[in-house]
């Protein structure tokens, strides 16, 4: 299924809450035009999302609705491997391998855990605990060259080649060495009411983020009630102006425009002006995006990932065989 000549990303979204415009610039809209460069594989990474209590119901629902937002941002099953998880074994019995040459200071170390815990560290899942050794066989298997993500995850990959060299050390060249690919604007979109915080599907307000599925006249509305700075130059600054630098970040992303150039376009004019058309450029998104999104039914969905699976199945089970052998319990 793989071309030898291309190198292989591979990446994944979890089935939970409302994707948002930050999860779309800092992570997917990036990989539409790696399809043609790479051997792209996405993945719906549902045994992640269990790590936190999910309502089943709910869960089957989104699993399918990721997939949607992948097409809707231009991801093509005919050119991408997109699949489910759980629908591959390798992946939870990889994890189970790598749980052996991990250690608990390599998790203890991850801040994300120590978000998402907060002071509560001693009673959440051991799953939410040990989470990024299972994204670790995620990436593996796959002899994944490249990992484009959001900068929220560059420390979990960078544990995934920690592990990789780990086991290689101990028993011999079995796993690549995956790069991690960050985009170097939109990599981190911070939150509307707050700036100092990044954009997060989780915040308890709303106005936090421009969810994918918001009407674009709710969005418009939350661009125009997005905080902004003191002043009123438009003008990249992260350090003395985080909301502005934030909002022309949105704003070049969507609209494909430099920032430099946004800052022409508004010299002399102010926030009200440069937050109206920013509304505009965000709804003239979500109509197009949207529109591509209601238009697979629940049926295509799930053969795209049963398609995408059967693709994909050989090559995991290849690695993991390897990886059994490597470690003694494969009995020939």
């Amino acid at each position: 299924m793989t071309n030898a000549n291309k190198q292989t990303i591979f990446s994944g979204v979890q089935p939970t809450g409302n994707l948002h415009l930050g999860n779309y610039l800092g992570a997917i809209s990036q990989w539409v035009p790696m399809q043609e460069q790479y051997n792209a594989i996405f993945c719906v990474v549902d045994y992640h999302a269990i790590t936190v209590k999910q309502d089943p119901a709910d869960l089957n629902k989104r699993i399918v609705e990721i997939v949607r937002h992948y097409l809707a941002s231009g991801i093509n099953p005919k050119k991408s491997v997109i699949f489910q998880q759980s629908a591959i074994t390798a992946h939870t019995e990889l994890a189970w391998i790598l749980n052996t040459v991990a250690r608990i200071s390599d998790l203890k170390k991850m801040t994300q855990f120590k978000d998402k815990a907060g002071k509560d560290q001693e009673n959440v899942s051991v799953g939410l605990f040990d989470y990024p050794v299972l994204m670790a066989a995620d990436i593996l298997l796959y002899n994944t060259d490249a990992v484009p993500v959001g900068e929220d995850q560059k420390q979990h990959v960078e544990l995934c080649r920690d592990l990789a060299k780990r086991f290689n050390h101990q028993f011999g060249e079995t796993f690549k060495i995956p790069e991690v690919i960050m985009r170097k604007e939109g990599a981190r979109i911070m939150g509307l009411d707050d700036p100092t915080k990044k954009m997060s599907k989780s915040a308890s307000s709303p106005v936090n983020y421009i969810a994918l599925n918001d009407t674009p006249e709710v969005a418009a509305k939350k661009i125009m009630r997005a905080t902004t700075d003191s002043g009123t130059e438009i003008k990249y600054d992260k350090e003395n102006k985080p909301a502005i630098a934030n909002l022309l970040t949105i704003y070049s992303l969507l609209d494909n425009k430099t920032i430099k150039e946004l800052e022409k376009q508004y010299i002399g004019k102010g926030y009200g002006d440069f937050k109206k058309d920013l509304a505009e450029v965000v709804k003239n998104f979500l109509v197009k995006y949207q529109e591509k999104y209601n238009s697979y039914t629940d049926e295509e969905i799930k053969t795209i990932l049963k398609q995408g699976a059967k693709k994909i199945k050989p090559i995991a089970e290849e690695v993991l065989n390897k990886v059994k052998t490597k470690i003694g319990i494969n009995i020939n």
